[in-house]
Order: structure tokens, then sequence, then C-alpha cells
């Protein structure tokens, strides 16, 4: 076999390792690269890969070795699906993330001619965590939320970067949002709670409460009325306090008067 440039093109590119909570979802990128022809007896003859695999904790992939997912099988793992094709694109999905799925996945793609046949090295180490209590970050940060703001917030694992199918509550009643981004917007007071989220097939990761409390937007409008009128009340409770003190001395010198008159004759 006589190898020409270009001809030669064998490789898989595998996303770096994996670590990613039970029962979530994860998602491997992955490409591969397939000997496309080969140069024998002066002809140039075309290579079509017609089987891809993905197998575990296997150096070649090759039977008798199990495979989490077989292109000519009918057996699959029913958590393994293959979101790739056979001309480049090798995405493996899994999930429901178990334990059992924790260990190190290849990709091998074989041939019409056993020559092409190629298991990709390293592979790609899956971690799962089990047991990991979940998280709730909120894009506004900790600071206060008005009445007509939006939020969102997000529903994380220390040990993911993938896909979570989680359930999120309010004050323990059960949104309809499955995804781990909560979006809220416009925020009413009605928004205000305790939230928590968990995985659905995990329900002791579930979140420690996120305290999310909306304040009612205030008029700029009311605040300066309100300024106005207590202004205009105490002024006129400051005028009616020296129009009553003034009347209160006049009355008590008038009286003082009277009663001076008043004596003087009585002498006389």
């Amino acid at each position: 076999m006589v190898l020409k440039p270009g001809a030669v093109g064998f490789g898989v590119n595998y996303p770096a390792s994996v670590c990613a909570v039970n029962g979530s979802t994860v998602t491997l990128p992955c490409t591969f690269t397939p000997l496309r022809f080969f140069i024998q007896d002066g002809r140039t003859i075309s290579i079509e890969i017609i089987k891809v695999i993905w197998c575990q904790n296997h150096d070649f992939c090759e039977f008798p070795a199990p495979s989490v997912y077989n292109s000519s099988s009918e057996n699959n793992h029913s958590r393994y699906k293959y979101l790739g094709d056979k001309k480049g694109n090798c995405t493996l999905q899994i999930t429901d993330l178990q334990k059992e799925d924790e260990g190190s996945l290849r990709f091998r793609m074989e041939a019409d001619n056993i020559r092409a046949h190629f298991t990709g090295p390293p592979g790609v180490r899956v971690t799962v965590s089990d047991g990991t209590r979940m998280q709730i970050n909120s894009s506004r940060g900790d600071r206060k939320l008005r009445r007509g703001e939006t939020v969102t917030l997000y529903c994380t694992a220390l040990c993911t970067f993938h896909q979570l199918n989680v359930t999120w509550f309010r004050d323990g009643h059960t949104l309809s949002e499955s995804g781990p981004a909560l979006q809220l917007g416009p925020l009413t007071t009605e928004d205000s709670g305790n939230y928590t989220c968990g995985l659905k097939t995990n329900f002791s990761s579930l979140s420690l409460p996120y305290s999310l409390q909306v304040e009612e937007e205030v008029d700029p409008l009311l605040i300066v009325r309100l300024v106005l009128f207590t202004l205009c009340s105490v002024l006129i409770v400051i005028a009616a306090s020296i129009i009553i003190r003034r009347t209160c001395v006049q009355e008590s010198s008038c009286s003082s008067r009277e009663l001076k008159n008043a004596t003087m004759q009585a002498s006389h």
C-alpha cells in the first residue's frame, strides 16, 4: 500500500475529562478524521466508514469488548445516544448518568477496508459525582431587586458543566420550568419567595433555599408629593401655633388690665 499526502488522516479529538453529577445529562463533543483513500497498484482506492463504536474501559474497542454504542447493533444501551455520523462527527450523549458510567470511553471507526479501521487514543475520562447538593446562583448577584426588573436563577453543582434536567420549586410548590436556568421577569411581588432546585432523578440533590425578595418600585413623583405635603403640614402647624400663642398673650394682657382697673375703683 502506497500512501499519498492527504491520504493519511487517522485521528479522534476528544473533550477534556468530564466530571458530572449523578442523574445529569452529559454530551461528549467528538470529531474524527478517517482515512479517505489509499493508492494500491497505481489505483486510488476510496474508503467508506461503515461502522462506528463507543466502548468503555478498553484500549481498542474490538470484539469481544462490550460497547456502549455500536451502529451495527440493535441492542445499544438506552441511555447512550449517538449524535454523530459516519463522516466526521462522533459526539456521544449519556442521559441519567449513573455511577456505572464512570470510566474511560473510546471511539472506534471501521471501514469497508480493514486497513482503515482505527481506535482513537486516549479517550475521554468520565467521573460521576454522587450525592452532590445543587446550589442556586443569581445573575444579579445579591443586590435587591425591584418590580419590573428581570433576573435569571441558575441551578448548578460543583462537579458539572453539562445539561441538568432539574425541578424548580418556589415556597415548596413545583414550577413548570425544567432547565438549569430559571428566567423571571418582569418581576412582581408575587415572584418573591424561597426558591430551591434539584435533579429530577436525584431528589437528595435538592439545593438550600434561595431567598428572592422583590421590592415595590417607588414613584419619584409620589416621593415629591409626600415631601411637599409634609412641608405644608409642618408650616400649617407652625402658623397655627403662632396664631394661638399670640391670641393667648393678648387675652392674658386684657385680663390683667381689667383686673387692675376693677381694683382701683374698689379702693376709691
